[in-house]
């Protein structure tokens, strides 16, 4: 007898598990979403523990509520209010670990085996990943410059039964695009018409390295019915696993359930620990300096692609977040170059097919550029633009 759930194949052909292989010898990392480990605010975080330990009761290492910490969902509802303009308040804020537990829970509210749910081609892996655990019936919207495309969008809404739709407006993860402001009216208008909930993430939205922030879809949001999920994993550190999520009443108190069943509350200690940074440090300032970064970074990725990629490879120039989404002519299998490319050139990136639930796409490559120093950047994409020439030269060869 097969003991194991129908949707334990499903995750496991997820492809996750390969972002956090442990790195070899010599390895260029493009592959998976790391921030730079060098801007850690290490010495701000030991200096907070080390405050928490000393002025806290025995109480901080006791068991709390699924909340999360009062004053840190307090600073979020300020923080959110101000930067996101999302009005909410402390009782509507859960602490998670990380955004994708925020995504799981969503996933577990809304969605049966088969029903419908809405995400955009390409979409983040791991939420792909959560998603199938659930055993939804997929449809995938294209990623355009300016985000989804709202007319596929409305087609799939007036042709099927839609529960859920899932975007990541800033900085998609993984083609770096941005939604445009009519496009998040419009998005959320359908949602409005056809009864939907958006489940929006916000990761990557406080890291904009150029132009102008545009407003959250929720926003706009009147019906409450867009769960919003946002972390700290890329603005302070990943092994925090610290994320939160805000949603209306009716939505927030199934989740708050689900969340005491999943783990029963995220770590107080650790949020002890940030709160105690955020009422040291002013978090902004350390923003500025992670962006300052990245955007040198960018850059730098952006100059080496264009002198070493091969002519027919087109790539996005985002202007924030983690990702560069690389494109290769159709017909060109990027699964499989890079099974035989690792080989020779020691640099890892994401193929495409893991990026859409239909795995149709294997033309594309996720590629990060925050993880690695400017250095071994141009040594990477260097190492994989004439490997992908090369390639691309004897398939066209052999056809």
């Amino acid at each position: 007898m097969n003991h194991v759930a129908s949707r334990v194949q499903r995750t496991s052909n997820s492809g996750l598990d390969k972002l956090f292989q442990t790195a070899k010898a010599d390895q260029i990392i493009f592959s998976a979403g790391y921030p730079d480990a060098n801007l850690f605010p290490q010495k701000a975080l030991a200096q907070a523990a080390a405050t928490t330990f000393t002025t806290s009761s025995q109480n901080l290492l006791q068991y709390k509520n699924s909340l999360g910490l009062a004053s840190l969902r307090e600073k979020l509802v300020a923080r959110t209010a101000d930067k996101d303009n999302i009005k909410t308040d402390a009782t509507h804020v859960m602490l998670t670990q990380g955004a994708q537990q925020g995504i799981d829970l969503a996933a577990r509210l809304i969605l049966n085996e088969n029903d419908g749910l809405i995400v955009e081609g390409p979409t983040y892996i791991g939420a792909l990943a959560a998603f199938q655990a659930y055993e939804p019936t997929f449809y995938e919207v294209p990623i355009e410059a300016d985000g989804m495309n709202v007319e596929i969008l409305e087609k799939i809404l007036k042709q099927h039964n839609i529960k859920m739709i899932y975007t990541v407006p800033d900085f998609q993860n993984p083609t770096g695009a941005v939604m445009s402001l009519a496009k998040r009216q419009r998005v959320l208008e359908l949602a409005n018409e056809y009864d939907v909930v958006i489940l929006e993430d916000g990761t990557y939205r406080d890291l904009r390295y150029s132009g102008e922030s545009l407003p959250t879809i929720k926003s706009f949001d009147t019906q409450g019915r867009v769960i919003y999920v946002s972390s700290f994993s890329k603005i302070i550190a990943p092994s925090l696993r610290l994320g939160w999520l805000t949603a209306e009443d009716h939505l927030f108190k199934d989740l708050l359930n689900l969340k005491s069943a999943a783990d029963i509350e995220s770590s107080n200690l650790t949020m002890s620990i940030l709160n105690e940074y955020l009422e040291e440090n002013e978090l902004d300032d350390h923003i500025e300096i992670l962006k300052n970064n990245y955007r040198e970074k960018k850059n730098a990725m952006i100059q080496a692609m264009k002198a070493y990629m091969p002519r027919n490879a087109k790539f996005t120039d985002p202007q924030g977040g983690f990702f560069i989404w690389l494109t290769m002519p159709t017909g060109f299998d990027m699964d499989r170059f890079s099974d035989q490319q690792l080989i020779n050139t020691n640099v890892r990136f994401t193929p495409s097919t893991n990026l859409y639930p239909s795995g149709s796409i294997k033309n594309g490559a996720r590629i990060n550029f925050t993880g690695e120093s400017i250095s071994n950047i141009k040594l990477g994409i260097q190492k994989l633009g004439e490997a992908l020439s090369q390639a691309w030269q004897d398939q066209t060869v052999n056809v």
